[in-house]
């Protein structure tokens, strides 16, 4: 009699065998080729949601799969542990960030167990323990060594919340990421790592990272933003004082109509000690955040200096020389030329403060065509600009920029939009920055012997700011150089670094060193790589630099970390709330909370309706969070699994719904109840099955290339397709074969399922060491073809016949057949046209 899959026994009975066999245990010294499949580690929040749950179960399918295949693979979990969260949460709950952040690991933890991933947990790390981030203390202080790493005052996002720097990255809409407090500008003193130098090699880079979705290059490439262009000198009118412009378009200078400075250019700062205005003019723009999208959407501010600057290329002419708040003093050389004509923001610019606006580029035939309210930035002829007149773009910026090398005023040159990776926080809960500061000796880093330098226990969050600033001896250190006393840094890095690096040290673990060169490089680059889009720059541009920074100091031989990467798509879920009044957000409610009953829902605390909501991104401001721990009571980690992998193209959003749960639930019990039924024949000599064997062959080499496409989709609608073909076939051994293939093919996505299956059916040890299946090519190819019949061109009938076969064979068949006789009313065709194999069209 069938039973039920028991999925609570088959996953602890697996589970336990698994540790036991440590069967995913990555062997450094395998003989069998290697590959590394990784997803982005998690910041340990408390709980995994279901998007940890797709991302991880993608990854578990891949690393499954290529195992079978035969492949040595690392496949290891971590923690991102550092970060403001648990400073945030240390002040609201009145808790150590340690102490939380370990017991949302231990949580976490036994969460991603129980769903059953063949996780290398020998090599787990977190990178808030000093064994972790002491070696990254000492990566750190190699790269100051080579040069890589500087310390300088400069214009930062300061989070008045957060109390701490932010990267122009971690700037969103002019709020910080984490507080959503409007960011201010402030200059301070921060430690920098030297991106810049890379950015050539980062960019050309990324032609070679074909396993990459095109999207993401393109973000890259933007962000490192590559200008070729002309660095020139302006002249002030009446005096000595010059200063330099990038351009990327000198072809449009003879359509400038103003200069202009940025709030930190040195001229902009001398100029307001002697004019309040001026001066009060950049405090409100050092008010703003320095992330380039919050400045280009702010409303451009200018100051007029009154100063005014000679035109190189016609000294008649002049330019006013403005303050502008859209100036960026780190990209280019902090000033500008403004073309209104043909650069938006130059054109905003100019109609605030009533600037000229000459065209000078334009289509054929409107060189007198006014510019209204929109920039033109479409190719054309140059206009309106002397000796360039009638050139296209490209050969007007070619003369203009020949004409400055030989006049000495100008020079073709390159600039870049990355900026150097400002590294200093000033929080507590991060890695220490290993630097002591001495009023005799200066700058001196902490000697590798003194590594880690393990942040204090005994720290106090009940003031806003860097509890390490006020910790009483914590920062009070004798100079390691003089002898005398010192202050130890207490800024901390940018958790940007942790996660910069931790794929190395998964793939190697010394305690005496950062990792093995010759032990990672057995592993590196991680051939599969995944995670969300949202990373794309932050840390995916930051990894790739610092992996590139070792190999420029010549401790890893490896430049590129990703061989491939999959960006998946988030897990949405519709939303529940009722109006809170005019003036007041909606009171939003969990899906718990509320029965949903056809187009409605209602709270079940009163029954009273509440309104559904558009299903968007899971958020825990809207309550629309799916914990999986409920859904793994009911149905069990394979259900959970399956329903994640098969509702959405894994690139895709997966919109949640527990009638996609139920039918994966569903199907769990159809392939158990085939393995039952396999199990339960009686023994005996029967017929092959040749048209199961040959399903079952094309359905292996589907999957196979389904999975290597990451197509988890696919693969799960053919095993759908499978288990209806084996359904209906008859009993035979073709039948029995092809259940323990179908297990072998499940067996990624459902591994509980298919052990408990495999251990029913008498096969010798676990499923997880057993060889993926492969397709035979002489059962891909039908022996069988579908003929279709036309008569006078109309459709009439088709049929099965042997492909290759005689045209007197299928022409006689053909004739024999009701249909056509009925259609030809008993007469002879005047011809009969046969395309092989395809098709047989009777002239009448």
């Amino acid at each position: 009699m069938a039973t039920k899959f028991d999925h609570e026994r088959a996953e602890a009975r697996w589970q336990a065998a698994w540790d036991k066999a440590q069967s995913f245990a990555a062997d450094d010294a395998s003989p069998k080729p290697k590959t590394y499949v990784l997803e982005m580690f998690p910041y340990p929040s408390g709980r995994i949601h279901t998007g940890h749950v797709r991302n991880y179960t993608m990854g578990d399918v891949i690393a499954r799969t290529r195992r079978a295949q035969g492949f040595e693979v690392l496949h290891p979990m971590g923690w991102d542990a550092f970060g403001m969260p648990a400073e945030n949460a240390a002040m609201e709950r009145g808790v150590h960030p340690g102490g939380w952040t370990r017991a949302n690991i231990a949580a976490m933890r036994s969460q991603l167990k129980r769903l059953g991933f063949a996780l290398d947990w020998s090599r787990e790390l977190a990178t808030c323990e000093p064994e972790y981030y002491g070696q990254e203390q000492a990566l750190f202080l190699d790269l100051l060594a080579a040069g890589l790493v500087y310390r300088k005052e400069s214009a930062v996002n300061w989070d008045p919340v957060d109390m701490t720097v932010l990267a122009n990255e971690q700037v969103i809409d002019g709020r910080g990421w984490r507080s959503g407090a409007i960011v201010e500008r402030r200059r301070l003193s921060q430690w920098f790592l030297k991106i810049t130098d890379f950015a050539e090699d980062l960019l050309d880079g990324l032609g070679t990272l074909e396993n990459w979705p095109e999207k993401v290059r393109l973000m890259q490439e933007n962000w490192i933003g590559k200008s070729q262009g002309m660095r020139f000198t302006f002249q002030v009118d009446g005096g000595d004082t010059k200063f330099d412009v990038f351009t990327t378009r000198p072809d449009t200078m003879f359509g400038a109509s103003f200069a202009a400075l940025a709030p930190d250019h040195p001229i902009s700062t001398a100029l307001a000690e002697s004019n309040p205005g001026l001066a009060a003019f950049i405090a409100d723009c050092r008010a703003g955040g320095t992330a380039t999208a919050d400045i280009e959407g702010q409303e451009k501010k200018g100051y007029d200096t009154g100063l005014s600057v000679i035109h190189p290329l016609d000294p008649a002419i002049r330019l006013p020389v403005f303050v502008a708040n859209f100036v960026l003093m780190d990209y280019g050389t902090g000033a500008i030329f403004g073309c209104p004509a043909h650069d938006q923001r130059d054109l905003d610019f100019a109609r605030k403060y009533q600037l000229p606006v000459t065209r000078v580029v334009a289509p054929e035939g409107e060189a007198e065509t006014p510019v209204q309210d929109e920039a033109y930035t479409g190719p054309g002829v140059l206009v309106h600009s002397q000796f360039l007149d009638g050139m296209d773009v490209e050969a007007g910026k070619a003369a203009v920029i020949a004409r400055a090398e030989a006049e000495g005023w100008g020079t073709g040159t390159t600039v870049w939009r990355l900026r150097d990776w400002g590294v200093s926080r000033q929080r507590y809960w991060g890695t220490p920055i290993p630097i002591i500061h001495c009023d005799d000796c200066g700058v001196v880093p902490v000697p590798k012997a003194q590594l880690p330098v393990v942040l204090p226990e005994d720290v106090s969050f009940d003031t806003p700011g860097n509890p390490l600033d006020r910790h009483p001896t914590w920062r009070q250190v004798d100079c390691p150089t003089c002898g005398k006393g010192a202050r130890r840094e207490t800024d901390t890095l940018d958790t940007f670094v942790d996660s910069s690096w931790y794929f190395i040290r998964f793939a190697s673990s010394p305690d005496d060193r950062p990792f093995d060169p010759a032990v990672a490089e057995q592993w590196l680059p991680v051939g599969q790589y995944i995670g969300g889009v949202e990373h794309a720059i932050l840390h995916l541009l930051y990894a790739r630099f610092w992996t590139r920074a070792l190999a420029h100091i010549g401790r890893l031989n490896v430049t590129e970390p990703f061989a491939g990467l999959f960006t998946q798509g988030m897990v949405t879920h519709e939303t529940y709330s009722r109006p809170q009044g005019e003036g007041h957000a909606p009171l939003y409610f969990s899906p718990d909370e509320v029965d949903r009953s056809g187009s409605g829902a209602v709270l079940k605390v009163d029954g009273a309706p509440v309104e559904v909501g558009r299903v968007i991104k899971m958020s825990k401001s809207k309550k629309n969070v799916i914990d999986p721990d409920a859904y793994l009571e009911t149905y069990g980690a394979d259900a959970v699994r399956w329903f994640v992998l098969s509702d959405s193209p894994p690139e895709r959003d997966l919109a949640w719904s527990d009638a996609g749960i139920d039918g994966a639930w569903r199907f769990v019990q159809r392939v158990w109840r085939l393995a039952e039924d396999v199990a339960e024949a009686p023994a005996g000599v029967l017929d092959a099955d040749p048209r199961l064997a040959r399903a079952l062959h094309k359905t292996i080499a589907a999957i196979t290339a389904d999975i290597d496409k990451l197509q988890f989709n696919k693969a799960i609608a053919r095993l759908y397709e499978l288990v209806s073909t084996i359904e209906r076939a008859p009993a035979s051994p073709t039948r029995s074969e092809a259940v323990t293939t179908l297990l072998c093919l499940c067996a990624p996505m459902v591994p509980h399922l298919a052990e408990e299956a495999w251990a029913l059916l008498g096969q010798p040890g676990l499923i997880v060491d057993a060889p993926w299946p492969v397709a035979d090519p002489s059962l891909l190819v039908d022996d069988t073809v579908t003929i279709a019949i036309q008569v006078n061109g109309k459709l009439k009938d088709s049929f099965e016949f042997a492909r290759g076969a005689d045209r007197a064979m299928v022409e006689a068949e053909v004739l024999g057949r009701d249909k056509v006789i009925r259609a030809l009313e008993g007469r002879a065709p005047k011809k009969v046209i046969v395309v092989p194999d395809r098709l047989v069209n009777l002239v009448a």
